[in-house]
């Protein structure tokens, strides 16, 4: 078994997670953000707490929207390229859902090119934020464990297809503005005031699950989701659970609410990835979801 690495797309977060992850080395393949004139390389110039800051404040949000673009081939040459010259034989990459843009296809296209040289297999997620970090975290831990890759990927795929995010957007301005709600259904949802429970669907696409009148049900009907439909009576050493979150107003509230529900989370909070909070604003909160799996659940 060869010298095996793990790589991970900025909107994995992993650089805003817990310091303990950096041992790991997992490598972060950048996507770039434009804003207000400047040129960012998320996670490495942009503070993501900054960022929702001005986002908040900003004026005329409608017409200085922040925009993103993926990673350059070049850029994800540099990587790989460094990956062989430090002697690994094969890589676990774990990309943003692509349903979220082209960077896995690119990530995936890209990495054809070292077939002759590498073994590399490019996941996609599903998912975005720390989810997608903590399947690259996981996925690291396997290595580390010895595990052989066949494992780690049937193992990655086991929790994907049960990993979930859920959140609530407290207003739906930036929402419509990137398009991601429109005609009728904007109209509607500004004049009265509804709130979208968003997560995303196992095949990677982010969707409103429900929609609820007011920021404050709409984060009740979250914890109703997320405690009756998913943890159901699985012990949380069975799962990692953690709050996702643009600004801080409206996690506070769903930190009040979710004991009311017996819900609590036992992996430490981490803020969403600029390049997927500029599509929902600085005012989104929510939860990251991941099973672990038991002995007694097959993999199959």
């Amino acid at each position: 078994m060869g010298k095996r690495g793990v790589m991970c797309t900025s909107t994995g977060c992993i650089e805003y997670a817990p310091e303990r992850y950096k041992q790991y080395g997992i490598d972060i393949i950048r996507i770039h953000v434009l804003f207000q004139g400047k040129e960012y390389l998320e996670g490495l110039d942009l503070d993501p707490v900054d960022f929702y800051n001005q986002l908040e404040k900003l004026e005329d949000p409608k017409n200085n929207l922040p925009k993103t673009a993926m990673p350059t081939p070049s850029e994800i040459k540099s990587h790989f390229d460094k990956a062989y010259e430090d002697g690994y034989d094969e890589l676990i990459v774990i990309a943003i859902s692509s349903y979220l843009g082209g960077t896995y296809n690119l990530i995936r296209l890209v990495a054809e090119e070292y077939k002759d040289k590498m073994k590399i297999h490019v996941i996609d997620s599903k998912i975005t934020c720390f989810g997608e970090g903590l399947l690259a975290v996981r996925a690291a831990q396997m290595i580390e464990q010895g595990i052989s890759t066949d494992q780690i990927l049937k193992e990655i795929a086991w929790m994907m297809a049960r990993q979930e995010f859920l959140g609530v957007d407290a207003k739906l301005d930036y929402l419509i503005y990137n398009g991601r709600l429109k005609g009728g259904k904007a109209f509607m949802g500004k004049m009265l005031s509804i709130c979208p429970v968003v997560h995303f669907t196992h095949e990677g696409e982010c969707t409103s699950l429900t929609t609820v009148r007011t920021p404050k049900k709409a984060l009740a009907k979250t914890c109703e989701i997320l405690k009756n439909d998913i943890i159901k009576d699985r012990d949380s050493k069975d799962y990692i659970l953690f709050h996702i979150y643009t600004g801080p107003s409206l996690i506070k509230e769903l930190e009040k609410i979710e004991g009311d529900y017996g819900i609590k989370c036992n992996h430490e909070a981490v803020i969403m990835s600029p390049v997927s909070g500029c599509h929902n604003g600085p005012w989104l909160a929510g939860y990251g979801y991941l099973p672990l799996r038991r002995e007694d659940e097959a993999l199959d």
